[in-house]
């Protein structure tokens, strides 16, 4: 008599991550591996899931997440795992938890605020002890992590204002040697922000010269996503192809009322350089950015409203607006009052979120913030209103695009062997939900609220998921990208 699956997921519409249709079938699930899929009417299960039709997917992966300090914080990940995301992709935007081998600044230099506005969790004075931290103390979530390039610019350069020194980007390129043989999958940077815009394209380039010899990525939040993109672009791409790894441009967005409809310029750029060179791209499914707070940001935006404020706290989740008018002061000088503090911007604009999102190479990335007092709906909302919204109800494209973009597409472009596919011998990572009702709960008014339709996540084959609520199982694994080359 055949031995029972560790998990049985019975009568499941598959969408296997791969972009190809949908079909009936079961899934049997040994360790941490899918050992069977077909008609297993005659297996048993030591635990078993009748779906009744309803979806199967691969565990979605976030590509673009601030959790660093969450998975240690929270590792329960219950913004994520809320969503289906069994995988997340760390340390974006410049802003990793480590390495920081001298005392963070007091107070905590924007945008490190976001990750930890006292500082005591940058605590990791190598990429390998922060690393070795997470496989000891494993969230529910897996987890591939990047090393930020403003993270090693506060930790080694004095003048944040000036380029960094040879003798400084000597000893950054070293941090980022530690950190790709520790397992980091590869560098962000943050260029967008003031700790790196004095930072020339040479110096990043000279400090991203490891990651060639260890299969690593090149992330950016780019320099200007405003009237400047397509400079930014060259930049980019120049970046990627001097260092010789792949490039991902994080959260393509078009900053700006007079830049409205530009993202048929810049998809078309992006689309005649792929060709070129390796390049991909991801997007969140909203017109309103998030991050921290700052008058020109402000002034450039339809509507703020402020995420979190540590010298005025009462006024988290409050309209910036209606905060000036109570306090009977000017926008600028309430900005000077709250901060340091957060803010989400409302300066994009829907058709070119639609057309980023509907681009075929686009891969789906929350941006969360999960420090945040009022965070963005993003954190709690934005895979499944990829699959309601945008995918049900807009029709932008079938579930199972959406479902690829959100899977096995990412898996590819990171190079997670085995992961976001549904497939024989893959890992045991899965979202099982009803096509039908999934959507996201949160939002502006209401941030924090577990997706609808989300029946049960699973990661590494343990349930971390289920009924509405997390297990407390926390099987995540530290990936990387050694031996590379997903299935998908």
């Amino acid at each position: 008599m055949q031995e029972p699956f560790d998990l049985l997921i019975r009568n499941a519409e598959i969408v296997d991550g791969t972009g190809a249709p949908r079909y009936a079938g079961d899934i049997g699930i040994r360790g941490d591996r899918i050992a069977r899929i077909g008609d297993l009417a005659g297996s048993s299960g030591r635990a078993e899931i009748d779906l009744g039709g309803r979806i199967a997917a691969p565990g979605f992966i976030d590509c673009h997440t601030h959790d660093d300090r969450l998975m240690l914080s929270a590792p329960d990940m219950a913004p994520k795992v809320s969503q289906g995301i069994t995988t997340v992709i760390g340390g974006n935007c410049g802003v990793s938890l480590a390495p920081m081998p001298r005392p963070v600044p007091q107070p905590v230099t924007p945008p490190l605020n976001l990750l930890d506005v006292d500082g005591g969790w940058f605590r990791f004075g190598t990429f390998g002890a922060y690393l070795d931290t997470l496989r000891r103390q494993p969230a529910a979530t897996n987890c591939a992590m990047l090393v930020g390039h403003t993270t090693l610019r506060v930790a080694t350069v004095d003048d944040l204002q000036k380029p960094a020194t040879p003798a400084q980007i000597q000893r950054m390129r070293a941090l980022v040697q530690e950190a790709m043989e520790a397992g980091a999958i590869g560098v962000s940077t943050g260029l967008f922000y003031e700790p790196a815009i004095a930072a020339p394209t040479e110096e990043v380039i000279e400090t991203c010269r490891p990651l060639k010899d260890h299969d690593g990525v090149y992330c950016t939040h780019m320099r200007d996503e405003a009237d400047g993109i397509m400079d930014s672009l060259e930049e980019t791409f120049r970046i990627g192809r001097e260092v010789g790894v792949p490039v991902v441009i994080s959260h393509h967005k078009l900053v700006g009322q007079k830049n409205y409809g530009r993202s048929e310029q810049t998809l078309e750029f992006i689309r005649e350089q792929m060709r070129k060179q390796p390049v991909c791209l991801d997007c969140y499914p909203y017109t309103a950015g998030s991050t921290v707070l700052s008058a020109d940001r402000a002034a450039t935006s339809a509507r703020v409203l402020v995420s979190w404020s540590q010298a005025m706290p009462q006024f988290n989740g409050r309209d910036l607006a209606d905060i000036a008018r109570e306090l009977g002061v000017s926008q600028d000088e309430a900005i000077q009052r709250l901060l340091p503090a957060g803010a989400i911007y409302f300066r994009m604009d829907e058709g070119d979120v639609q057309r980023i999102l509907r681009f075929d190479d686009t891969m789906i990335g929350s941006d969360g913030l999960p420090h945040d007092a009022s965070p963005h709906p993003r954190l709690w909302g934005a895979f499944p209103r990829v699959l309601g919204h945008y995918s049900r109800e807009l029709r932008l494209f079938p579930l199972e695009t959406a479902v690829h973009k959100m899977t096995g597409l990412t898996a590819k472009n990171f190079g997670l062997a085995d992961r976001g596919v549904l497939q024989e011998g893959a890992y045991a990572d899965l979202a099982l939900f009803d096509a039908l009702t999934v959507g996201e709960a949160a939002s502006y008014a209401n941030p924090i609220a577990p997706a609808h339709g989300i029946d049960t996540v699973v990661v590494n084959g343990r349930i971390v998921w289920r009924e509405g609520r997390t297990t407390g199982a926390r099987p995540g694994q530290v990936l990387s990208r050694r031996g590379a080359g997903a299935r998908a």
